[in-house]
Formats: structure tokens, C-alpha cells, sequence
């Protein structure tokens, strides 16, 4: 039994130490906060338990309770995860908590975990320290508590600190504005006021001491004062996609690379799968059976990904194609392949049913085709007439995912809503309707923009290149500014 105080960092689950991933993959409870980054719960098992102990203005949580909590589940044998904002030590009551766990006897461990005080003024590209303008740095709470009373001595940090970075310090900001000009730093002193740091969410205010009382603030804020706050050396903020909210449809399972994409832009994503990989109708019965035979077909025709790996789960050797070429729909699919030792004989220059059967040779022979139960005939239609014989397997199908309760009121705050495939956009239409769209329409191709046009939704945008990267692509010239 351990209970691990684990720092989550401020907000960026990138932020997140390598030790702590390994915890919460192993954790029976985890206790969090109301801060700490909620995907980095998904980290720890299904089974489990999560407590939610997070203070929220105006409802704390006794501080008391969390530890007796603490102590409870450690005496119970559990692996328990204590998830808190920032680092543990730093302005956390982590050393209460540990104090609490080590008269009680519960062993613990301490992962650090990487400090808004240093990571939010880094990514408002603020440097704490800079070899000319500040040589020191002071971290403070400015905690209710602590900012009217003479915890804190304002009058020395002001003198003695090259940079003070505040944390808590919304609500008393004017006092201590107040106090640090009374210690000695000038009004015109550089401020930056940073809330959500880290976050997709993250702005950054910049005023100067004397104005900070009459800016419009809301925690949870950081702020950096000193001439280094002057500095603008933005990053994060000014990466192309930073401020907008994407939502996006494609099945769960296969969301990760867009979302990660379209995150390493700046954009905040709001996964609502409409969509759902299944086993086809038999169970796999037929794609059995095929993949025993693929060395009697002339061709393998493979469409997307999902048919590549649903093939490839009945088979153990690649050499089970003996003479018989392959062909692949797309870039993506392609890759899937040649990560299982197969190289496409086949690409078409466009990823689309049309291409390939354009590219594709006549000939008599015998053609396996396993794709989606609902895909389009295109494909088997166009070999057919080219004179090849088609065997048409039913690899997976696809089923319309559990949206949640207000899709509606999620997709209306959103600027975008990317497609990648006409199944997401025929779900989409049928759980949440023709209203529920984003101002911008991305669609991974010219398929996709076919099935929306179809059922009256404006498509804004349709990706070059019909990947995954093609879509992030267009919505980034979407959102361009004009020259």
C-alpha cells in the first residue's frame, strides 16, 4: 500500500511527469483536484475509482478531510493516487498531507510535478530569469490569507526580488500592487497577468503595476511582475489554430492523431465520436475464411485502415498474399499496411474509390475487396466492368456512437467541426441534427463534402490531401488571417 502525491502540473497533461503517467496507470483510487487536467484521469484504469476533492471558490473542501481520506484508503491496501495541481510542495498542502500520512504510518511517495510558477510565464514566453534584466525570482501566494495580513513581507520582496511571480493573487491583486509600490517599485513596473496558463484556453493580460487594480481578472491567474513581463516572447499563443475549438467526429478509437495534430497547433478539441467501429454482421466468419485463401486472388483491394488491421487480425505471416498484389486507397492506408511488412503494389494518385479504379488494370482475374459494410459500390462496380471478379467482404461496420446529453450546446460554443468520413457526417445529422454545426465545416475529402452537401450542410473547407494531416491543413487556411 502507497499513496503517491503526484504533481499534474498546471494544466498541460504534456506536462505531465513520466513517473506520474506510470502511477496513475497502476492507481486504485485516484484523488484529484479540481485543477488538475481532467484527460489525465483517462490515464488510470477503468475500474478505477476516482474522488473528486477539488476546491472550488465559494465550496472548499475541508483540508482535514482530504487527509483523513488519504490516510483511509492507504490503510485499506490501495494504491492511491493523489493528483494535484502544479507540484505537490509548491503552495499545494502536499506537506500537510504528507505529514498527515507519515503520523498515521501509511508509507508515500512524492512525484515533484512541474510548477505554474515557472511553466505559465513560460508559455506567455516571459522568462523568469534573463541575464540582463532579472538575476532572481520570487514565487509568492497571494492567497486571502496570507496578502492582508504580515505573512508576507511586500516591502522586501519589492526591494529584494528581480521578478515576483504571484500565485493566487486575483482577488487582493490591488493590495498588493499597493503594498510593492509602497515597498519601492515604480507604477510603470511591467505585469503580466496569465490565466488558464498552459491550457488552449490560456490569454495573457499585460498592463503595469499601477494599472493592475482596473483590469478585469478571473482565476485561476498568474501573475508576473518585473521587467521581464515586459518581454513578448510568445509561442504558445501564437501558434495557428491557438483559441479555436474543433470538434472532432471520427470514431474514438482512431481520434488520438487528429486530436494530438490538431493540439500541437494550439486548438482545443472536443472529442464527439458519432461513429463506432464494430465486427461485421457475421462476426468475421467471411474475412475468416478469405484471409485462409488470399494467395488464389490476383488482387487484395484494401480501402481504409480499419479494413487493413480487421484483415490482419486472421493473419500470422505476410507471405499468406503469395502472387497476389495489393492495393491501397490513401496514404493512410498505405502506412497501416507497411506496418505489417506489406508495401501497396497500388496507390492512387487521390484517395477516393473513383482514383483507384481509374489506376487500376483490366484483366479477368479475381479481385478480394474487404471494406465497410455500408461503403459505396463505386469500387466493386468500376473492377466489374474492367472485367475482374469481385469478392466483396464485409470487414467491419460502422455504428452510430452515444453522444452526450447536449451535443447541441457543445458544438455551439466550437468554431469548427471536422468529417472525416461520410459515415461521421450521416451520424452527426442523426443524433444531433443540421443546427448543431460550427460556423466552420472541414471535411477530409471530396467523399465526405459529397454525403454533407447531400444532406444540406455547407461545407467550408475540404482537405488537398485526404489524410488526417490534409484536414488539419485546410483548417489552419481556414482560420489564416487575411494578408
Amino acid at each position: 500500500m502507497t499513496v503517491y502525491l503526484v504533481g499534474a502540473g498546471p494544466g498541460d497533461p504534456g506536462l505531465l511527469t513520466r513517473r506520474g503517467a506510470e502511477l496513475l496507470a497502476q492507481a486504485d483510487v485516484v484523488v484529484h483536484d479540481r485543477l488538475s487536467e481532467v484527460s489525465l484521469l483517462d490515464l488510470a484504469p477503468p475500474t478505477a475509482e476516482r474522488v473528486d476533492v477539488g476546491k472550488s471558490p465559494g465550496s472548499p473542501v475541508a483540508q482535514e478531510k482530504i487527509n483523513a481520506l488519504l490516510v483511509e484508503r492507504g490503510l485499506r491496501g490501495q494504491e492511491v493516487v493523489r493528483l494535484k495541481g502544479g507540484d505537490p510542495f509548491v503552495f499545494g498542502r502536499g506537506g500537510e498531507e504528507a505529514q498527515a500520512l507519515a503520523e498515521a504510518g501509511v508509507p508515500f511517495e512524492v512525484v515533484p510535478g512541474i510548477s505554474a510558477a515557472v511553466a505559465v510565464p513560460a508559455y506567455a514566453g516571459i522568462p523568469v530569469t534573463h541575464r540582463t534584466l532579472s538575476t532572481s525570482f520570487t514565487v509568492v501566494t497571494g492567497h486571502s490569507r496570507h496578502a492582508v495580513d504580515d505573512d508576507v513581507d511586500w516591502d522586501a520582496l519589492a526591494r529584494a526580488a528581480d521578478t515576483i511571480v504571484v500565485l493566487m493573487g486575483v482577488a487582493h491583486r490591488a493590495e498588493i500592487a499597493a503594498r510593492l509600490q509602497a515597498g519601492g517599485l515604480p507604477a510603470d513596473t511591467p505585469v503580466a497577468a496569465v490565466r488558464w496558463g498552459t491550457r488552449p484556453g490560456q490569454r495573457t493580460v499585460r498592463t503595469t503595476l499601477g494599472g493592475l487594480a482596473g483590469v478585469v481578472l478571473e482565476p485561476p491567474v498568474t501573475l508576473v511582475i518585473g521587467k521581464v513581463a515586459g518581454l513578448d516572447l510568445r509561442w504558445f499563443e501564437g501558434r495557428p489554430l491557438f483559441g479555436r475549438k474543433v470538434v472532432v467526429t471520427r470514431a474514438r478509437a482512431q481520434a488520438s492523431t487528429l486530436v494530438e495534430k490538431l493540439s500541437a497547433l494550439g486548438a482545443e478539441t472536443v472529442e464527439l465520436a458519432t461513429i463506432e467501429i464494430a465486427d461485421p454482421g457475421d462476426g468475421g466468419q467471411a474475412l475468416r475464411e478469405a484471409a485462409t485463401r488470399l494467395a488464389a486472388y490476383d488482387w487484395v483491394v484494401l480501402t481504409s485502415v480499419n479494413a487493413v488491421h480487421r484483415l490482419f487480425r486472421h493473419l500470422h505471416d505476410a507471405r499468406a498474399f503469395g502472387p497476389a498484389k495489393v492495393a491501397a486507397i490513401g496514404p493512410g492506408t498505405a502506412t497501416a499496411l507497411a506496418g505489417h511488412g506489406v508495401v501497396a503494389d497500388l496507390q492512387p494518385p487521390t484517395a477516393v474509390a473513383e482514383a483507384l479504379v481509374e489506376s487500376f488494370p483490366p484483366g479477368d482475374g479475381r479481385v478480394l475487396l474487404p471494406q465497410a459494410a455500408a461503403a459505396r459500390p463505386v469500387l466493386a462496380e468500376g473492377l466489374l466492368a474492367k472485367g475482374w471478379q469481385v469478392d466483396v467482404v464485409e470487414a467491419y461496420r460502422t455504428v452510430a456512437a452515444r453522444l452526450p446529453d447536449d451535443p447541441l450546446a457543445v458544438a455551439a460554443k466550437a468554431d469548427a467541426i471536422a468529417f472525416t468520413s461520410s459515415s461521421t457526417v450521416t451520424s452527426w445529422l442523426a443524433l444531433a441534427g443540421a443546427d448543431a454545426l460550427p460556423p466552420v465545416v472541414a471535411c477530409i475529402g471530396p467523399v465526405t463534402a459529397a454525403t454533407a452537401a447531400e444532406h444540406g450542410v455547407p461545407v467550408t473547407v475540404v482537405a488537398q490531401e485526404h489524410t488526417v494531416q490534409g484536414l488539419v491543413d485546410a483548417l489552419v487556411a481556414a482560420f489564416r488571417p487575411l494578408a
